[in-house]
């Protein structure tokens, strides 16, 4: 059974993963706009003129991307680098095809003549530099995304660099990106595992220090260690440095700031509405789903459904998309990694030891009264937190940054979409809701709000976790947008060095 960064991102939440509860969710996420899409107003890119949701072959393939990321056995942070390298070949494919802009490993030197640059040209390149980036990164799919090629018409065998073919461009491009993400801090050669040489200052069963992080012995056994604590490393798109973004940290534990956001967590946790009981689990993205930066990249592709955008527009959209999501992971695991602070359950279970609390006990037995060392979130038994430092928030930086993107290219906030939870379906707590829940999103901003508050409904994160890496996500789209922006209008500036 293949490992990552030191924890088995497959197996740690056996039992949240119930067959009937995987299918909901995971049919949720693929799924759930397709109902509402036909129904939205567009406010970007081209319109359909059948009305239908477009689905040109960028958008398949951001499909394709988005099956192995819920697939696959690497965690959140190495997801976004998928989604901002494959993104990233794409664009370059389609670069050399458009009368202006540059690639990002090659600049404008792959750039063809206006009379090849056909729809049908610049969807085999695109497709050739996807298929060999996804099987740098996903290995594993080869069957599949040869499958696909195959019914694409296209030859997976064909390795060829000629650069006056669109073939030879899609593999020139993905060649040239895979090299220079080979050694990119990452490690993705050793399976994403560790090389900053992180130890915990506490253990599972001991706690040395209640304000830095806890490794967390799972129901099933498992203590899996600090996701990717040598993310920080991973060289950035946008960013000039993982740091640049940084905030303080948070408030000192201990002081009456912190004991402030800690009592919050305990009060909210105790008096879930069935509604944030739903709000928790739909934007968990736990293991074998496409993670929380791939939610966005699931959105990006729903909006350029739903716009009937163009293979132009689509590349664009997924570029920023993909590169916001990544440099929103390393600006995070940055900040987790400086602070190593603790979760709330460390904190809590700390503070409140002795006191009597509501809190979650299990999924049969629901909330009832305990003592506050043995306090839990309203998690699975098998995932009761993420296995990483608690400030600042991935989730509210993954989407705060994706929010920021979509909001930018389509020139609106405008969202208009929901998602009906059926009655009784959440695995967390089985019979909940009582009665069907629909979410709402009318704006990018109230979709990127709620998967950040989610967490603190979920017990998770503390409020200035959340509060100020909605901040820091927003920044990093702002950025990722306008240095996209200098690829796409052939602008050199902020572009990287071949």
């Amino acid at each position: 059974m293949a490992r990552h960064y030191g924890v088995n991102w497959n197996n740690t939440c056996d039992m949240f993963w119930v067959a009937s509860g995987k299918s909901m969710k995971r049919a949720i996420q693929f799924g759930f706009l397709a109902a509402t899409v036909v129904a939205l107003t567009g406010c970007g890119g081209n319109s359909s003129s059948s009305g239908a949701p477009a689905s040109n072959v960028s958008v398949q393939w951001a499909e394709e991307l988005l099956t192995s990321a819920s697939s696959s056995t690497i965690g959140p942070p190495a997801i976004s680098r998928t989604l901002g390298i494959v993104s990233t070949a794409a664009f370059d494919a389609w670069a050399a095809y458009d009368a202006k802009a540059i690639g990002t490993r090659l600049g404008g030197s792959l750039r063809r003549p206006t009379a090849e640059r056909t729809q049908a040209n610049k969807e085999k390149a695109i497709s050739y530099a996807v298929y060999r980036t996804m099987l740098n990164l996903y290995p594993a799919d080869a069957v599949r995304l040869r499958a696909k090629m195959v019914a694409f018409g296209y030859d997976p065998d064909d390795v060829s660099e000629t650069l006056t073919t669109p073939q030879g461009i899609g593999n020139h491009v993905a060649a040239k990106l895979i090299a220079y993400r080979q050694n990119d801090g990452a490690n993705q050669a050793g399976n994403y595992a560790d090389t900053s040489g992180y130890v915990p200052v506490n253990t599972p069963d001991v706690v040395t220090d209640p304000s830095k992080w806890q490794p967390l012995r799972f129901a099933n056994g498992n203590a899996p260690g600090f996701l990717a604590p040598h993310w920080n490393q991973v060289i950035p798109f946008g960013l000039a440095t993982a740091s640049e973004f940084r905030t303080n940290g948070g408030p000192t534990y201990g002081s009456p700031q912190y004991l402030a956001q800690m009592d919050e967590i305990v009060e909210t946790a105790a008096n879930l509405t069935d509604e944030q009981k739903v709000i928790a689990e739909y934007w968990a993205d736990g293991p074998r789903t496409v993670t929380p930066p791939g939610h966005w990249m699931l959105f990006a592709t729903e909006v350029a459904k739903r716009d009937g955008m163009s293979l132009d527009k689509s590349v664009q959209l997924f570029f920023m998309m993909g590169n916001a999501v990544m440099d929103a992971g390393i600006a995070c695991w940055d900040m987790k990694r400086v602070y190593n602070t603790s979760r709330p359950i460390t904190a809590i279970r700390a503070n409140y030891a002795g006191r009597m609390v509501r809190s979650f006990i299990s999924p049969t037995a629901g909330f009832g009264m305990v003592d506050g060392s043995q306090w839990l979130p309203f998690q699975s038994p098998n995932f009761i937190t993420p296995p990483f430092p608690e400030y600042s928030s991935g989730h509210s930086t993954f989407s705060a940054a994706g929010a920021e993107v979509l909001r930018r290219f389509t020139g609106s906030d405008y969202f208009g979409s929901s998602v009906t939870i059926p009655a009784g379906s959440l695995t967390i707590q089985p019979g909940v809701p009582a009665a069907p829940v629909t979410l709402s999103w009318p704006t990018f901003k109230d979709a990127a709000d709620q998967a950040g508050m989610s967490r603190r409904y979920g017990g998770i994160h503390f409020k200035a976790g959340d509060l100020d890496s909605r901040s820091v996500g927003k920044k990093i789209g702002e950025r990722t947008v306008e240095v996209a922006m200098d690829f796409i209008n052939g602008v050199p500036g902020r572009a990287f060095n071949p």
